[in-house]
């Protein structure tokens, strides 16, 4: 039987905290973005909300989040669908554990 590991990754919990940092201040970055590049503004206005947007930290950028596997923190060929790599999926689809995924041979 397959055996699903029960700690959290280190590169899970890095990744949970960068997606939780993340919607925590996305609408106060969105807000600063959108003032920045309003062009109405004047250019002095609109240079000091360009240090404020910088001076915010780096992970409450939505590209520094990355798509991880939840069982084994792999970052690579990750299905968003399952938000895990093509590796578990064919061992858990190889021993049923993943409602309507079949194994397929021929």
């Amino acid at each position: 039987m397959y055996k699903i590991p029960y700690k959290i990754k280190k590169e899970n919990f890095k990744d949970l905290q960068k997606r939780l940092l993340f919607y925590k201040l996305e609408k106060k970055r969105l807000l600063l973005k959108s003032l920045f590049q309003n062009r109405s503004l004047p250019f002095s206005i609109r240079f000091f909300f360009f240090i404020k947007l910088n001076s915010m930290k780096k992970n409450t950028s939505k590209v520094r989040i990355k798509n991880r596997c939840i069982i084994t923190g792999r970052g690579r060929s990750v299905y968003k669908l399952f938000r895990m790599s093509r590796l578990q999926i064919k061992d858990l689809a190889y021993y049923n554990l993943i409602p309507g995924l079949k194994h397929s041979s021929w």
